[in-house]
């Protein structure tokens, strides 16, 4: 009787001890089933207009990729710097926006912002002053990167690896859903919406929420303002289906989700 009286009490103390040790373990998405990133690109009014009233409406935040040299940049700034203090990221896009111009279907790229026109040290002092605008905007120095077109390199030389300590990440074009140890802070995954309905949108979100992965949206115009764009209901259409399920679903800005994911990276890292 007491040995069984022992093993008992043994067996129920470990199942105590994991349950706490469980407790105590961070969780990939703030407790939650998954993290979902709301990105919109390019500094364009829509974005003051609509699409920060949306998110504040529903207590959500999201990231908004700047390009340095927009009008809405300059024109705007009290409007942006408040946006950043209702806890909105202002993400660098760069200062002008360059793409690779000798890439299929680039004869949107003039001859001043041809990436493939550029040198390495002319990209990286770009960025970097791009980066010091926002920082007298928001008073920030933790924010993440978008590549202007998704594109990664000039010639054959990744040019982010030279700011990689500038930035918490940066954001690609490729779709995917990645838990933490998948994803690559140096090119996270994203979903470009351009026409996509409502329903598409939610339908990601229920995926990611299956396989415990984080969704990143990339979005340009909302409700008009850009040639990519999604229907103003699609966009309130995902914003309530995320509102509803706030319980479940982590939403938050890129630079946080990044740094969290960058946490448990380095927590499952072996130490050397």
């Amino acid at each position: 009787m007491r040995l069984r009286f022992t093993v008992a009490v043994a067996a129920t103390f470990g199942l105590f001890a994991q349950s706490q040790a469980a407790a105590q373990t961070p969780t990939p998405w703030n407790s939650k089933q998954c993290a979902v990133v709301l990105t919109y690109d390019d500094a364009i009014d829509i974005d003051l207009d609509i699409v920060i009233p949306a998110l504040d409406s529903v207590k959500m935040r999201g990231t908004f990729y700047l390009i340095g040299s927009s009008p809405v940049v300059a024109r705007r700034m009290p409007e942006w710097r408040q946006a950043a203090k209702r806890g909105h990221e202002l993400g660098n896009h760069a200062l002008f926006h360059p793409c690779d111009g000798s890439l299929p279907g680039r004869g949107f790229v003039t001859p001043d912002n041809d990436l493939s026109k550029y040198t390495v040290s002319r990209a990286v002092s770009e960025v970097r002053a791009t980066n010091t605008l926002l920082h007298a905007i928001d008073g920030k120095t933790a924010r993440t990167f978008a590549y202007p077109c998704g594109d990664l390199t000039i010639g054959n030389v990744a040019f982010y690896d030279q700011l990689r300590t500038d930035f918490v990440a940066a954001r690609g074009v490729t779709p995917g859903l990645q838990t933490p140890a998948e994803i690559n802070l140096d090119n996270v995954d994203s979903y470009s919406i351009n026409g996509q309905s409502g329903a598409y949108m939610i339908d990601l979100v229920k995926k990611a929420q299956q396989s415990h992965t984080l969704l990143v949206f990339l979005f340009h115009g909302v409700g008009g303002g850009h040639p990519l764009n999604v229907d103003l209901p699609a966009h309130r259409q995902l914003l309530r289906y995320l509102k509803a399920h706030e319980q479940d679903v982590w939403v938050a800005p890129m630079a946080e989700v990044a740094a969290r994911i960058k946490t448990q990276q380095q927590a499952a890292a072996p130490r050397k």
